[in-house]
C-alpha cells in the first residue's frame, strides 16, 4: 500500500529549491536526502521559476527594465540595418539590369 502524502511547509520547499540551485549537487541526490521525489523537487523548482517570472523581486525589476531598454534600442538598430540592406539590394538589382 502506498505511503500517505507528507505535508511539507513552504519553508521546507523554499530550502529544497535553494539547495537544488546552489549546492552543486544533483537534484536526484538532494531529493533523496530530503525524502522527496525527483519529480516533486522539479515541480517545486519550476513553480518558483514561474512565480518569479510573473512577479520578479524589486531588485530584479530594475535589471529587467534596463535590459528591456537595451533590447529595444538594439532592436531599433537592427531594424535600421535591415532597411539599409533592403535598399542596397534593390539598388544593386536595378544596377545589374542596366
Amino acid at each position: 500500500m502506498a505511503e500517505p502524502k507528507k505535508q511539507v511547509t513552504p519553508e521546507f520547499r523554499a530550502e529544497a529549491v535553494r539547495l537544488a540551485e546552489t549546492s552543486g549537487r544533483s537534484r536526484r541526490e538532494i531529493g533523496a536526502d530530503l525524502g522527496v521525489g525527483l519529480s516533486t523537487l522539479r515541480n517545486w523548482i519550476d513553480g518558483r521559476r514561474d512565480r518569479e517570472m510573473d512577479a520578479p523581486p524589486a531588485d530584479r525589476q530594475e535589471d529587467m527594465a534596463a535590459a528591456l531598454k537595451r533590447l529595444r534600442r538594439e532592436n531599433e538598430v537592427l531594424c535600421q540595418e535591415r532597411e539599409i540592406l533592403k535598399r542596397a539590394t534593390a539598388f544593386f538589382v536595378n544596377e545589374g539590369r542596366r
